[in-house]
């Protein structure tokens, strides 16, 4: 049986609490505001920890052959198809096939790694599908190297038909295996796919300083991987990013030396305010909003970043290609009024898809049958 130890949960508890009081003792005073500041900035920027804080730990009731029961949460009870993840375990489970007050009945589709037992704790994560095309979706695919500026990079390619290439980047916090769940729309759809790895990521070269910039140098890692593709033939170029991979597609879009290739874009949950994401990251790891401010510029200090440049290049008006956004309003990592705004500005080209309910990157996994399906009438012009 694998699961994480409730005094494992209680730990972290315990830790988080401490950090907060210590916080808000010490923001009066100087070096303890800048140390403040610096954790705070790191909850967005180290690659082990960026992303959204993970929902917390239910317990498992049972398991069958094909359904598992869990302890009731919101996350636990969310329609669509979602994993569970715990220590050394990862699985997949689909629609809600019961509930009641205390419990919720799933089916069981999957293990990839590990065993699901009874007494375990487990997270419920958008990361649907563990492994690689092959092992986790049944797709042949390449493993291929970009080569970047920083030194080679591991990466996925998956053989089509049509000219068009459609490269797909993972947000911070997250790996390839983000984009499993969408390989196989895209492969039915007969696109040649390419999945990037990027500076920090497993198998990548480390940035210099160690951090992620929330898409501000990564995304030269992006234009690598479009000058790999336009080199191995592609004719054309749809980018496909979620969270700070969307970001990563903006820029390239504005500043790439090969953007003349790109034709589309397609954002899942978009990192378009860098700072939302800096709040959003200290405020759901339930830590004090006094850190917030305190973060931002430590962030700015850290990276270089500045709140200017990254809203040049992200500017409504350098859309140049259609743009399908996806997103959810219950998104409070990456707060959705800003892709309301981006579609309110351009509706030339850009579609904004809706999802109530879905968390960050989870849009998918709310609905995958109404989402694939909103993919395929945006693409099919791009083909």
């Amino acid at each position: 049986m694998a699961g994480i130890p409730g005094a494992a949960h209680t730990g972290s508890v315990r830790l988080r609490t401490g950090v907060a009081l210590a916080v808000t003792a010490a923001v009066g005073a100087g070096t303890a505001v800048l140390a403040a500041g610096r954790y705070g900035s790191g909850l967005a920027l180290k690659p082990s920890a960026a992303g959204p804080a993970p929902e917390g730990l239910v317990s498992v009731r049972g398991v069958g052959r094909d359904r598992v029961v869990v302890d009731r949460s919101d996350a636990s009870a969310r329609p669509g198809v979602h994993g569970l993840t715990g220590r050394g375990l990862h699985a997949t489970v689909g629609p809600v096939l019961s509930q009641d007050d205390r419990t919720v009945t799933r089916r069981l589709l999957r293990v990839d790694r590990g065993t699901l037992g009874a007494g375990g704790f487990v997270r419920v994560t958008p990361q649907a599908y563990a492994g690689d095309p092959r092992s986790a979706r049944g797709l042949d695919f390449e493993d291929v190297r970009v080569d970047g500026e920083l030194g080679p990079m591991p990466a996925w390619f998956l053989p089509g038909a049509r000219p068009a290439w459609v490269i797909c980047v993972h947000g911070a916090g997250a790996t390839r295996e983000q984009a499993l769940t969408v390989l196989p729309a895209l492969h039915g759809f007969r696109f040649p796919v390419l999945v990037p790895s990027y500076r920090n990521d497993p198998g990548a070269p480390p940035s210099p300083d160690g951090i992620g910039h929330l898409g501000d140098t990564e995304w030269s890692d992006l234009d690598a991987a479009m000058r790999y593709a336009v080199d191995h033939g592609a004719r054309r170029l749809v980018l496909y990013g979620w969270s700070t991979g969307a970001t990563m597609a903006l820029r390239a879009l504005s500043q790439s030396q090969v953007r003349g290739t790109v034709t589309g874009l397609v954002l899942d949950s978009p990192v378009l305010d860098w700072r939302s994401t800096v709040r959003a990251s200290v405020h759901t790891r339930g830590l004090p909003s006094v850190l917030s401010p305190l973060a931002e510029r430590a962030t700015e200090g850290r990276t270089g970043l500045r709140a200017a440049r990254h809203a040049e290049a992200l500017d409504p008006d350098l859309l140049t290609v259609p743009t399908l956004l996806l997103h959810g309003p219950d998104d409070h990592f990456a707060p959705y009024p800003a892709s309301r705004r981006l579609a309110d500005r351009r509706p030339d080209v850009v579609t904004l898809h809706s999802v109530p309910g879905a968390p960050h990157t989870a849009v998918w996994n709310a609905d995958p049958d109404a989402y694939e399906e909103t993919l395929r009438r945006f693409l099919t012009p791009l083909m």
